[in-house]
């Protein structure tokens, strides 16, 4: 006889249904958390990767140039060569490099791969609000959680010291983003699990990261943010042309101004290209978004340099215009191979074959993001993998190297709450809550990391600048 036909009190006793959890005892993963104290100590933290075997700074920019556009490399040189938070900007791959030697529990996570303390900023939802979240995925990557926090925690002491802090305040930045992200676990762990993934809405991030003293900074990037969409971009970036498929001759049509060497526009042929791939990239999308491109007409293509790390990559802008002649832009970016690949191999985690990488690019940022660009797609251009998503779409972000010294330490504990709720979309909160525990100690050891590193940093710079001057490196400054 059945429970149900018998009346009693029991448990149904249903199969287990792949993709769901087996029944989660309530403190089975904060006890598994703590017990990799024992194999890992968060004092391990601290421990500066050995300089045997490293690759000389300058040979591992080299390297990392290759498959770029051989004339774009001096301005990524350039670039890096401005300052050591710029370096560590650009070199991601050094960065996981030494990283690969360092301990990790073995919890893997999604993981930014590149989460510096510039790749946070706000963007425009679907209904016009604003998002502050991680925002740069190109190595986004299954790996070690540790390595994301050290990252930031790193560059928060580089851009201290370029903004003028003192050391104490440097140390202490890193020190209590670390903090930050902690307890923001410990937070999320103690939540239902859906409440746990939306959690520390926008408007509740200041509060909840102690950061009142940037409450004016950020308000101040989103009044910049609001402005900058893509008809702004449209207006100053294209001009009007006239339309021979339209009768009375109106000037009708745009297309981008040259700006060289940021903003150029490209032959026919590599711009048909461009546009005929993203036939390809609207079926990577969600189909209700496919009624609203469908009011759109593609109108032009113009190749634009981006970035830091990804100068000298492919990187398209488009320019599509609706029935009322009003801009949308997107951005159709090259996606290479994450840089940290052959070193999460090297540090325990598998890495499974990826059939596109502008498919891991978005899919990562969707684990990641609590919101995300609804037009986020991805597309492949004569053989090369691309993603694609909207370019401008209100975008801001705060320099961290122009921040007052008494507000660094608070956009270290609002970037450390925002990288552990990252994190927990993808690994158990409460097994990480459960090792990063309730004193201290990681983040006394990884600010200590922090400052070591960022030590050696300079020094990569330093040797960057050295082959710039002597002729070893092309370089293209102040572009």
């Amino acid at each position: 006889m059945t429970d149900v036909e018998s009346g009693e009190r029991t448990v149904r006793r249903l199969p287990h249904v792949p993709g769901f959890a087996k029944w989660p005892g309530a403190g089975r993963a904060r006890q598994e958390g703590k017990a990799l104290r024992e194999r890992v100590p968060r004092s391990s933290h601290g421990e500066l990767p050995p300089v045997a075997g490293r690759p000389d700074a300058v040979e591992a920019v080299e390297r990392s140039n290759a498959g770029r556009l051989p004339e774009l490399t001096p301005i990524r040189v350039g670039r890096m060569a401005a300052s050591p938070f710029s370096f560590l900007r650009g070199a991601a791959g050094l960065m996981a490099h030494d990283l690969a030697a360092t301990p990790v529990t073995g919890v893997g996570a999604q993981i930014c791969g590149d989460a510096h303390a510039a790749n946070f900023g706000l963007y425009g939802d679907a209904r016009g609000g604003l998002v502050i979240d991680l925002n740069d995925f190109d190595e986004t990557i299954h790996g070690p959680w540790e390595w994301d926090v050290k990252r930031l925690a790193a560059s928060l002491v580089l851009a201290g010291r370029e903004a003028g802090a003192d050391e104490d305040t440097c140390r202490a930045a890193a020190h209590d983003t670390v903090g930050a992200y902690r307890h923001t676990l410990r937070l999320l762990s103690k939540l239902p699990a859906a409440d746990a993934w939306n959690a520390i809405a926008d408007e509740e991030l200041v509060s909840h990261a102690d950061a009142r003293d940037l409450a004016g900074t950020l308000e101040r990037v989103s009044e910049k943010a609001r402005r900058n969409t893509s008809a702004r971009f449209a207006a100053r970036s294209t001009e009007a042309v006239p339309d021979e498929r339209n009768p009375s001759g109106r000037p009708v049509a745009r297309r981008f101004v040259d700006a060289p060497p940021v903003l150029r526009r490209v032959p026919d042929a590599e711009a048909a290209a461009v546009a005929t791939a993203l036939g390809g990239y609207l079926g990577t999308l969600p189909e209700d978004r496919l009624p609203l491109l469908a009011r759109y007409a593609v109108h032009d293509v113009a190749f634009r340099v981006v970035g830091t790390g990804s100068v000298g990559t492919r990187s398209y802008v488009v320019l599509l215009l609706d029935h009322r002649g009003e801009p949308l832009v997107l951005q159709v970016k090259e996606a290479r191979p994450s840089a940290l690949l052959p070193h999460v191999k090297r540090a325990g985690f598998p890495a499974p074959a990826v059939a596109h990488e502008g498919r891991r690019v978005v899919l990562g940022q969707k684990r990641m993001q609590v919101v995300s660009d609804i037009l986020l797609g991805w597309a492949t251009v004569e053989e090369r993998p691309y993603q694609v998503r909207q370019f401008r779409n209100r975008k801001g972000s705060v320099d961290p190297v122009a921040l007052p010294a008494d507000q660094l330490d608070d956009y270290g504990r609002m970037t450390g709450a925002l990288l552990a709720r990252a994190h927990a979309h993808s690994a158990d909160p409460r097994l990480l809550s459960g090792y990063c525990g309730k004193g201290e100690e990681l983040d006394e050891a990884v600010a200590a990391f922090a400052v070591a590193y960022a030590d050696r940093t300079e020094e990569d710079h330093a040797r960057l600048l050295a082959a710039v001057r002597g002729g070893r490196i092309a370089a293209e400054l102040g572009v």
